[in-house]
C-alpha cells in the first residue's frame, strides 16, 4: 500500500515539476507540501490541484495549466481503473472500450457494425495524448463534466481524445469505405487540435445510444387549436433529446378576436405561450436542464401591448406571465422609420397601427397564387419594392379593420424597460432577413419566407407551419391524423477557434472537413418531429461560425474599438465565406446539391452579386457553383459559444470579455479565471471589458462580418444599468442603421446572470 501511495506521489510530483518549469512557475511550495505528506495521504492529486488554481491570478495565469494537468491526472487514474488497463498507460485500448460501452448500451452498434477491429486499431494508432495538455483547467472541467461518456452509474470511461476520435467516427461513418478512414483522421486533427467545435448535442450524443446531434430548432404555429396543441407535442419531443426551440406566433389570433364568427371569444396568444412555458420547464433536457424555448411575435400583431413584451418582467397580473421562456420582436423597417418622425419640438410623432392577424385575413382579403389567405405578416420590403408596406397602409386606411394605435415610440420604450430589466426581447429585422436569404424563390419575391429567429438569433431559414388536413379511421380502426409538413427549420452547427486557427494558418485546410463533418450531421441524425427531418435534408442547410474572436484581436494586437478592427472583421470573414461556400461546391460536386438549389440566389449569382464579391477567386467560385451547385442552402451562423469556447481555451463567441479576471464557481468550490493568453503583451487589449466598451464599435464590427455570414449572428449588446433612453435607443436605431439582421441579449450590469441555452454552443 505504501509503495503504491509513493508511486501516486511520485506521478504527481513530476507533474508539477515538468509543468512548472514549462510556464515558468515557482512551484516550491506546493512540491514541499506533496513531499512532506504521510504515508495515509493518498490525495495528493487533488490537494495540489486545489492550490493550483488557488495561484491562479492576472500575473500568474499560467497555475491553470497546472490544475489541468492533475485533474488530467485523475481522469487517467479513474478510467484506467475502471476499464481495468494499467496506470502506466494514459489511454487503454480503443476496440476494447467502443465494446465495453456498446455492451453497457453507452454506445450505439453502429461504430462496431461499421468500423472492423483492424480499421480501429489503426485509428487508435492516431490518438495524441499529449494534445490533452492543451486544456486550460475550466475547459477540461467542462469537457469531462458534461460530455465525456461515463457508464450508468456515472463512472467515467472515455478520455478527451477518445471524445474526439469517436466524433469523427461517427460523422465519417456514412462516407465511402475507400476514403472513410482518411477522412476520420482528418476530423480528428481539427478536433483535437482544438481548431474547432461541434455543437453541444453534437459534441455529447455522437456515436452514443440516445439524443440528437442538431442544436436547435424553429416551428410556425398556424391559427389553429390543431396547429398549438401539436406545436406544443413537438417541442416536448425535441425538447427531451437536447433541442433548443424557437417558434412563431405571429399568425395566431389576438385577444378579443373571434372564434367561428363569436365576437371576442379569443383569449390571444398569451395563454398559449404560458403553456409552452410550462411545457419548457416539465420536459427537461437530458435530466440536465429545463427546456430552452424562444417565442417571437410581430411589432404590428396587437398582443404585442396586450401582455407579450410584459411576459417575463416582475409586474403585472402573474396570471399572464412566462418568466421561463425567452422573447423576440420581429422588427420591420417601417416601424423603425417611425421612430424617427418627429414635430418641430423634436418630439417622437410617428404612429404605429397593431391589428389581429385573423382580423386582417378576413377584412383585407389577400390571397396567394393558390387562393389562400396572407397576412400582413406575409409580406417584407424589398428594396425598391415595398410590399409589406403598401399592405400595411391598405390595411391602416380599411374602415372596417380593427386596430390599436400607439405612439411608436411608446412601444420601442415598453421594448428597452423589458430589455433592461430580463435582458429580452430579441430584435429580428424581418426585411433585411428576408431580403438578405439565398432561398427566396422558394415562396416568391417579396413574400415572406423567414418570419423569425431561434433561440439564440443566429438562424434564419425558410418557415411554415405545419397543417392537419384531415383525419380518418383506417381498416384496422386506427384513428389516423394527416398533417401536411411545413418548413421546419433545424439548426446544425460548428464553429471555428479563431486564434487557434489563425495562428497555426490552417483556415483552408479546416473548413472543407468541418464542412463535410457538417453536412454528415444531416445524415447520420434521426430527429423525432418528421418534418424537422424532411426540412433538414430538403435544405441541408448548416451553421459553420467562429469563436474567440476578442482573443484573437488581443493576440494580433487589435484594439476592440478601432477602424482596424472593422476592416480585419471584413477580410477575415470574406476569407470564412469563401472557403465554406467553396467547400459546399465541393461537397455538390461529389454528392450533388440540396434539393431546392435551381432558383436560388446561389443558382443565379444574384448572392455573389449583392455580396459585391469580385475578383479572379470569387467569379472563379461563381461559375464552379452555377455548374456544380452547393450542398447546402445555407452555410453560415454564428453562435454564442459560451461553454464550448471555454473548452477550445478561447472567449466566448464574437463577445468582448467580460473582465481579465474573474471568479467561476463550479459544484463546491470556487477558482479564478483570466483571459486567455493573458500577458504583459496583450492585457492592454483586454484590459476594456465588455460593459466599457463603445457598443457603436461593436455594431460596426458585426456589420462588417454580417455582410458575410448567410444566416444571421447571435450579438449582444452590453449597457450599464442606468444607460439612459435615448443612448439605448440609439443603440438600437445604429444596428438597424448598419443593416444587422437581428440582436441577441440586452445585458445591463444590473441584471443577474442570465440562463442560457447551451444547445447553439458549437
Amino acid at each position: 500500500m505504501i509503495t503504491q501511495i509513493h508511486s501516486e506521489l511520485d506521478i504527481v510530483l513530476r507533474i508539477v515539476d515538468t509543468v512548472g518549469k514549462k510556464y515558468g512557475l515557482d512551484t516550491k511550495e506546493i512540491k514541499d507540501r506533496l513531499t512532506e505528506m504521510k504515508a495515509d495521504e493518498i490525495k495528493g492529486n487533488q490537494q495540489a490541484m486545489f492550490y493550483a488554481l488557488n495561484q491562479i491570478k492576472m500575473e500568474e495565469p499560467d497555475w491553470t495549466f497546472l490544475a489541468a494537468n492533475l485533474y488530467l491526472n485523475e481522469l487517467y487514474e479513474k478510467a484506467s481503473k475502471n476499464r481495468s488497463y494499467p496506470r502506466t498507460k494514459k489511454y487503454g485500448n480503443l476496440y476494447h472500450l467502443i465494446e465495453t460501452l456498446t455492451s453497457k448500451g453507452i454506445y450505439s452498434d453502429s461504430l462496431l457494425n461499421t468500423y472492423s477491429m483492424n480499421e480501429i486499431i489503426e485509428l487508435e494508432k492516431e490518438i495524441a495524448p499529449e494534445r490533452d495538455e492543451m486544456f486550460n483547467y475550466i475547459g477540461l472541467f467542462l469537457l469531462a463534466d458534461r460530455y465525456l461518456a461515463k457508464d450508468h452509474e456515472g463512472n467515467i470511461f472515455e478520455l478527451p481524445q477518445e471524445r474526439f476520435m469517436i466524433i469523427a467516427m461517427e460523422l465519417m461513418k456514412g462516407e465511402t469505405k475507400s476514403q472513410r478512414l482518411k477522412l476520420v483522421i482528418e476530423a480528428y486533427w481539427a478536433l483535437s487540435n482544438l481548431y474547432m467545435t461541434v455543437a453541444t448535442p453534437t459534441l455529447a450524443n455522437a456515436g452514443k445510444s440516445y439524443g440528437q446531434l442538431s442544436s436547435c430548432f424553429i416551428d410556425t404555429v398556424d391559427d389553429s387549436l390543431d396547429s398549438i396543441y401539436l406545436n406544443n407535442w413537438d417541442i416536448a419531443r425535441l425538447s427531451k433529446d437536447g433541442g433548443g426551440i424557437g417558434i412563431y406566433y405571429g399568425k395566431v389570433r389576438a385577444l378579443g378576436s373571434d372564434i367561428k364568427k363569436f365576437k371576442g371569444n379569443s383569449s390571444g396568444v398569451i395563454p398559449w405561450i404560458r403553456l409552452i412555458n410550462d411545457t419548457a420547464v416539465s420536459v427537461d433536457q437530458l435530466g440536465q436542464r429545463q427546456g430552452a424555448v424562444a417565442v417571437y411575435l410581430d411589432l404590428f400583431h396587437k398582443d404585442i401591448m396586450n401582455g407579450f413584451l410584459d411576459l417575463k418582467t416582475n409586474n403585472g397580473d402573474e396570471r399572464r406571465k412566462a418568466h421561463d421562456i425567452f422573447t423576440g420582436v420581429s422588427v420591420p423597417d417601417l416601424f423603425m422609420e417611425k421612430l424617427k418622425e418627429v414635430d418641430e419640438n423634436g418630439r417622437s410623432i410617428g404612429q404605429w397601427h397593431t391589428f389581429c392577424p385573423h382580423q386582417v385575413k378576413q377584412v383585407m382579403g389577400w390571397k396567394d397564387e393558390n387562393g389562400n389567405p396572407l397576412g400582413l405578416e406575409d409580406f417584407y420590403d424589398e428594396e425598391e419594392e415595398r410590399l409589406f408596406t403598401e399592405k400595411y397602409e391598405e390595411a391602416v386606411n380599411h374602415p372596417l379593420l380593427q386596430r390599436n394605435t400607439y405612439r411608436a415610440m411608446d412601444i420601442m420604450a415598453r421594448i428597452m424597460v423589458a430589455q433592461l430589466e430580463t435582458g429580452t426581447p430579441y430584435m429580428f429585422y424581418r426585411d433585411e432577413v428576408n431580403r438578405q436569404n439565398p432561398n427566396k424563390h422558394v415562396a416568391g419575391r417579396g413574400r415572406t419566407s423567414i418570419y423569425c429567429s431561434n433561440l439564440c438569433t443566429e438562424i434564419a431559414q425558410n418557415m411554415s407551419p405545419t397543417i392537419v388536413t384531415k383525419e380518418y379511421q383506417d381498416d384496422e380502426g386506427n384513428i389516423v391524423i394527416v398533417r401536411k409538413p411545413g418548413d421546419f427549420v433545424v439548426c446544425n452547427l460548428s464553429s471555428i477557434n479563431l486564434p487557434q486557427v489563425v495562428s497555426a494558418g490552417v483556415l483552408e485546410r479546416l473548413i472543407p472537413i468541418q464542412m463535410r463533418m457538417l453536412d454528415n450531421v444531416i445524415d447520420i441524425n434521426s430527429i423525432p418531429v418528421g418534418q424537422a427531418q424532411q426540412t433538414n435534408e430538403k435544405y441541408r442547410a448548416v451553421g459553420l461560425g467562429t469563436f474567440g474572436w476578442h482573443h484573437l484581436l488581443a493576440k494580433k494586437k487589435l484594439y476592440w474599438e478601432s477602424e482596424e478592427s472593422v476592416k480585419y472583421a471584413d477580410k477575415l470573414y470574406e476569407d470564412i465565406a469563401y472557403y465554406t461556400i467553396r467547400s459546399s461546391m465541393e461537397l455538390a460536386k461529389e454528392k450533388g446539391p440540396y434539393g431546392e438549389f435551381e432558383g436560388s440566389e446561389w443558382h443565379t449569382g444574384i448572392y455573389f452579386d449583392r455580396k459585391n464579391y469580385t475578383g479572379e477567386r470569387w467569379e472563379q467560385l461563381r461559375a464552379n457553383v452555377a455548374e456544380y451547385g452547393v450542398r447546402n442552402g445555407w452555410m453560415m451562423a454564428v453562435a454564442p459559444n459560451s461553454s464550448t469556447a471555454k473548452i477550445g481555451g478561447s472567449t466566448d463567441g464574437i463577445d468582448p470579455i467580460y473582465a481579465v479576471e474573474y471568479a467561476e464557481e463550479k459544484k463546491n468550490f470556487k477558482f479564478k479565471v483570466t483571459a486567455p493568453e493573458l500577458n504583459h503583451h496583450t492585457y492592454n487589449y483586454y484590459r476594456r471589458s465588455r460593459h466599457e466598451l463603445d457598443q457603436i464599435w461593436s455594431i460596426r464590427q458585426n456589420a462588417a462580418r454580417q455582410r458575410h455570414i448567410d444566416q444571421a449572428i447571435s450579438f449582444n449588446l452590453y449597457v450599464r444599468h442606468d444607460i439612459k433612453a435615448k443612448d439605448l435607443l440609439n443603440i438600437h436605431m445604429e444596428a438597424w442603421n448598419q443593416r444587422l439582421k437581428t440582436t441577441y441579449y440586452v445585458r445591463s450590469t444590473s441584471q443577474t446572470e442570465i440562463e442560457e441555452c447551451e444547445a447553439c454552443h458549437s
